[in-house]
């Protein structure tokens, strides 16, 4: 290409990228297409696991003096109009996204291992962590109904029914119910504690029933605030099943209180005149002795002290 008349500075960058032309600067100054500014294109992707390559566009070297000698940015020549000083940016030639491609290499999963860094497993649900599971929730069956009892909930209320052994001939068995070791009525989920008491204080009785029976109510020792409610009382009455209302033959209450008295008093007109008749009680442990066998009917330390106390103020009294 021969060299073309004198350009001036902005006229000669637009060729350069439009054109693709190596137009000839004024002496002194690098030419765009220089070996010395332009690197080289790359032949292949770095695969070799090296640190990627980036390339990079060289721009011209301009003359950024703030005089307004020839060839400055704020010469006269450079400022003919707004119009010309925009340079249209489509037009330029920029970099092929293959140029500007960075190769990641992935890191092999044995060295993470030889690093120490060990890729996390989903823990195995093991057979003791299913037997725990099944511990903690027990499904049962009442009044033809599936039911769920939080087992974990009522846990240190189990014993407020236990077995006392059997009376009679055949398998009468005796059922204790210990009112002492009720829920506190001021835990903030009582209700929801009771609900789950009452599923498993039915759900047991039907196990431990298989004919006749009679039930030990143990009402001492037991502060008004853990005296189960009218409503909770009733439930239970109308949830057990019929062959369960029919085999009970006694319903012995052992120290009554005259709050205990009150409900059962109240309950009467909702309760049939057959199971009336079967309720029984009894002030002392040895009156109770004389109704049943006593050696398999486990009594509470409480009612037991509470019986001692209430035998000495009945001696004193005479």
């Amino acid at each position: 290409v021969e060299k073309m008349p004198s350009l001036n500075l902005k006229t000669q960058i637009r060729l350069h990228f439009r054109l693709g032309m190596d137009i000839p600067f004024e002496e002194g100054e690098l030419s765009p297409n220089s070996t010395d500014m332009r690197p080289e294109p790359p032949n292949s992707l770095d695969l070799d696991g090296s640190h990627p390559r980036r390339i990079k566009l060289t721009a011209p070297n301009i003359n950024l003096s703030l005089d307004q000698s020839e060839g400055s940015v704020l010469s006269d020549d450079n400022l003919e109009s707004p119009d010309e000083i925009d340079i249209n940016v489509d037009d330029l030639d920029t970099p092929d996204e293959a140029d500007s491609f960075e190769y990641t290499v992935h890191e092999d999963p044995a060295a993470l291992q030889d690093s120490g860094q060990e890729a996390e497993s989903i823990p195995e649900y093991t057979a003791e962590e299913e037997r725990e599971d099944n511990r903690l929730w027990r499904t049962v069956v009442i009044g033809e109904q599936e039911q769920r009892i939080d087992m974990k909930v009522i846990e240190p209320y189990k014993r407020v029914i236990s077995h006392g052994g059997y009376y009679g001939d055949g398998l009468n068995a005796i059922i204790v119910f210990a009112a002492c070791f009720l829920p506190d009525s001021s835990r903030a989920d009582y209700h929801y504690v009771m609900e789950n008491l009452f599923l498993y204080v039915i759900s047991t009785l039907e196990l431990m029933v298989a004919e006749d029976y009679m039930i030990v109510y143990l009402n001492g020792a037991t502060p008004r605030r853990k005296m189960p409610g009218l409503g909770w009382m009733k439930k239970c009455y109308q949830m057990i099943d019929r062959r369960l209302r029919k085999n009970l033959k006694s319903f012995i209450i052992v120290h009554p209180s005259w709050f205990i008295r009150t409900i059962l008093a109240v309950t009467r007109p909702f309760i049939s005149s057959k199971f009336s008749s079967k309720i029984q009680y009894v002030s002392t442990l040895s009156e109770l002795s004389e109704l049943i066998p006593m050696e398999c009917v486990h009594i509470p330390e409480s009612i037991i002290k509470l019986d001692e106390e209430l035998r000495e103020a009945s001696e004193t009294a005479k």
